[in-house]
């Protein structure tokens, strides 16, 4: 395959959001609203432009990727910059092709080329960890509320960047998806049926569970 990476331009906004939106149709929920968070991603304070990226295949915008800010808190409520990527977005008969990864491995490779240290993700371990993620109780990163998710990776770009301290981590707000405008949203698009996938309990889950 021949896959073309290069970064979101203004025409491709659409076309990526309707990308995004069958991407994760049932994936995770009922419906999506995946779309949505990369509708309003774009103009946050904290989206980093310059790590928002597409790959083409054959000149089709196959997949999408974006990044934001994020921030670790230590104890003494000391704060560090760091960056959270998602949703990794790729057509679904474009799917396990590599194209998921390769958007991945060459966000992180400009994002080390930039200067940051360390990205906290939310994802699915047996798909991360094949990327050098890792649990984040590895490197002492928790929730807000002090726990270890399941859920929680983290990967680092500067090895002992954090050094022995415990920390938070504290994503962007915009993650904080209004439902209803969402759901407004959902309704500029061509009708499609909701239904149920078992990936939706697998991801009820995966929520749910916490590291001791």
């Amino acid at each position: 395959m021949n896959i073309h990476i290069r970064h979101e331009k203004d025409q491709d906004f659409r076309t990526v959001e309707e990308l995004t939106r069958e991407a994760f149709w049932d994936v995770h929920v009922s419906g999506c609203d995946e779309h949505y968070l990369v509708h309003e991603m774009r103009q946050h304070p904290d989206f980093i432009q310059e790590l928002d990226f597409v790959a083409e295949l054959n000149g089709k915008i196959v997949g999408s990727i974006m990044y934001t800010k994020a921030w670790l808190i230590n104890e003494n409520q000391d704060s560090r910059d760091v960056l959270c990527f998602g949703p990794v977005s790729v057509l679904p008969e474009f799917q396990k092709m590599g194209i998921g990864s390769a958007l991945i491995r060459h966000s992180l490779k400009i994002a080390a080329e930039m200067g940051h240290k360390l990205i906290v993700i939310y994802g699915h371990p047996h798909y991360y960890c094949k990327l050098g993620f890792v649990g984040s109780k590895s490197l002492n990163i928790a929730d807000t509320t002090g726990k270890f998710p399941y859920a929680l990776l983290a990967l680092e770009l500067e090895k002992g960047w954090l050094k022995k301290q415990s920390w938070k981590i504290k994503h962007s707000d915009v993650y904080d998806v209004d439902a209803q405008r969402a759901m407004d949203f959902d309704k500029t698009f061509l009708p499609k049926e909701k239904g149920f996938r078992s990936s939706q309990e697998e991801f009820r889950i995966a929520c749910s569970a916490y590291l001791e």
